[in-house]
């Protein structure tokens, strides 16, 4: 039977992810694997998750990879970045790296051996670029932050895909369906929970694979969606 699996914001750790993949969920090229977005920043390998990613593709497995606030901003600067000959982009650039360096850039300058966005190539950028910005499946639309429910088709708020973070949902809006997302990292019990209880409108797969150390967090998980099983990978990266 055909499974399908769902991995939230990865983050960088190359390594955690692999394992998740390759030792627990150990797909076959009919299952299907969503990725949710977040694939760069914070973590030591941004370069190595997404070469992770793009390989299972080029292997030919069923991979739905979203995009994240993390790879928008990453396009967005790197965009601002080639525009910069114009004073007025150059310090709109500068303002954007800071920020941007602020919330994890660097070490995923340090995984693609540049000290500049605009040294990342090319291809890698695009490909960040040209994700898609959800998913709708029969029992569930997978997002990587949630949609807005307070205009009339929630699908045509794209930015909000990306960076909402609290808003009020609306089933009757997506087909009664539930949203998967990432984007805000909850606890391990929360994420129990929702997966758990129907009552939740909502399930957040986002475990903060980042947060080593800290209690109830610091894992990669995934979901099979027609058994609701959840598999949990520590963090091997950081």
């Amino acid at each position: 039977m055909t499974k399908r699996w769902v991995i939230p914001d990865i983050h960088g750790c190359v390594n955690t992810v692999t394992s998740l993949v390759k030792d627990l969920i150990k797909p076959t090229r009919y299952d299907e694997l969503y990725f949710l977005g977040d694939y760069v920043d914070r973590g030591p390998d941004s370069k190595g998750v997404i070469d992770f990613i793009r390989a299972l593709q080029e292997d030919e497995y069923n991979v739905t990879a979203l995009k994240g606030n993390h790879e928008d901003f990453m396009v967005e600067l790197y965009d601002a970045e080639k525009r910069s000959l114009n004073s007025w982009w150059h310090n709109f650039g500068n303002k954007k790296h800071k920020a941007w360096l602020e919330i994890g850039g660097k070490p995923t300058l340090g995984s693609f051996k540049v000290q500049h966005i605009r040294d990342v190539p090319e291809d890698y950028i695009e490909w960040m670029r040209n994700l898609k910005h959800y998913a709708e499946l029969d029992r569930f639309v997978l997002v990587h932050a949630g949609l807005n429910f307070k205009i009339e088709n929630p699908f045509d708020d794209l930015r909000s895909m990306l960076w909402l973070r609290e808003y009020e949902i609306k089933p009757e809006k997506i087909g009664g369906r539930r949203i998967i997302h990432g984007h805000v990292p909850v606890n391990l019990e929360l994420i129990n929970q929702s997966i758990r209880n129907k009552i939740y409108k909502f399930i957040d797969l986002d475990n903060g694979p980042y947060l080593s150390g800290k209690d109830g967090f610091g894992n990669l998980v995934a979901l099979e969606l027609e058994s609701m099983e959840m598999v949990i990978q520590y963090n091997m990266d950081m």
